[in-house]
C-alpha cells in the first residue's frame, strides 16, 4: 500500500491520486488523464486507507479529477487481465474503497469536469454534495462488458434518481448530461468549467463556517433515514457550539466553531 494520507500532503509519491491538506480542507485528486482518470484496483486501495485515515484536522473532503474528466470508473485494460473470481474481487475492492468514503464522518463534495462514468459515478453519488461543471456528464454502461451491479452499489443511485431511471440508466446505456443531471438530482450545483474550482472552494468555506456538531448531526441523522436505522436523542443541541451559536447571533457576528 502507498501510505497514509497524512504523509501524503508532504509526499505525494503516487502521481495517479493525490491528497492535500490546506487548512482544514482535504482534497483528493484522481490524476490519470491521458487514462480519462480510469482508477485500478491500488488507487481503489489507496482511495479507500486515505479515507480510513483521514487526518484529524480534516472538516471538509473535496474529490475531484485533472484533465478534464472526473472518473471514467474502473481501468478496463486492467480488468480484461483478470479471471472472473479476480473480476469479482476487485469490484469487492471498489465497493469497500467507495463505503470509505460514505461513512466519513465529515462533510464530502464531489466536484465533477468532465464525465463520471461506471465507478466514478457511483464515487460521485458516495459524496455529501455535487457541484458538476457545464462538461460533466455521467453514465452507467455496465451493460456493454456484463458487469452485474449488486445492491450495495446500486443504492446509492437508486437513492438518488430512484428506480425506474436507475434501471433506465443501465438498460439504455444513457449518458446523462449536465442539465438533465441538475433536474434529476445528481447535481447540486452546476457552474461554468472555468468557474467550477473557485466555486468548489467557495462551497467548502461556507460549510466550515457551520457548527460542527450540526453537520455531523445531520449527516449521522440522514443517513440514519434513508437506512431506515436512524434513533431520535434527547440531544438537540451541543454544549459548546449552542451557545457560541446564539452569542453570535445576539451579537449580529460570525460565530467560531
Amino acid at each position: 500500500m502507498v501510505g497514509t494520507a497524512a504523509e501524503r500532503v508532504n509526499n505525494p509519491a503516487d502521481p495517479t491520486m493525490d491528497f492535500r491538506l490546506s487548512g482544514a480542507i482535504g482534497t483528493i485528486t484522481i490524476d490519470r488523464p491521458r487514462q480519462r482518470n480510469a482508477m485500478t484496483r491500488d488507487m481503489w486501495e489507496t482511495l479507500g486507507e486515505w479515507a480510513q485515515s483521514m487526518p484529524q484536522q480534516t472538516r471538509v473532503l473535496i474529490i475531484g479529477g485533472r484533465g478534464g474528466n472526473f472518473s471514467a470508473g474502473s481501468d478496463i485494460k486492467e480488468m480484461s487481465q483478470l479471471s472472473t473470481d479476480e473480476a469479482n474481487q476487485a469490484f469487492r475492492v471498489i465497493e469497500w474503497a467507495i463505503s470509505q468514503i460514505d461513512r466519513l464522518p465529515i462533510p464530502t463534495i464531489a466536484s465533477i469536469n468532465g464525465p463520471a462514468f461506471g465507478g466514478g459515478f457511483i464515487l460521485a453519488l458516495a459524496c455529501d454534495v455535487h457541484i458538476g461543471s457545464d462538461s460533466s456528464k455521467f453514465g452507467m454502461p455496465v451493460g456493454k462488458l456484463g458487469i452485474t451491479l449488486q445492491p450495495s452499489f446500486l443504492r446509492r443511485l437508486v437513492r438518488t434518481i430512484g428506480p425506474s431511471r436507475t434501471k433506465d440508466m443501465v438498460y439504455t446505456a444513457k449518458t446523462l448530461e449536465a442539465q438533465d443531471a441538475l433536474q434529476w438530482g445528481v447535481l447540486n450545483y452546476l457552474v461554468n468549467t472555468g468557474d467550477l474550482e473557485q466555486e468548489t472552494g467557495r462551497l467548502a468555506r461556507t460549510i466550515l463556517g457551520q457548527s460542527k456538531a450540526s453537520l455531523r448531526a445531520v449527516k449521522h441523522n440522514v443517513d440514519g433515514i434513508v437506512s431506515g436505522t436512524s434513533v431520535d436523542s434527547d440531544d438537540w443541541v451541543d454544549a459548546l457550539d449552542f451557545p457560541e451559536g446564539i452569542r453570535a447571533f445576539i451579537e449580529k457576528r460570525a460565530a467560531h466553531f
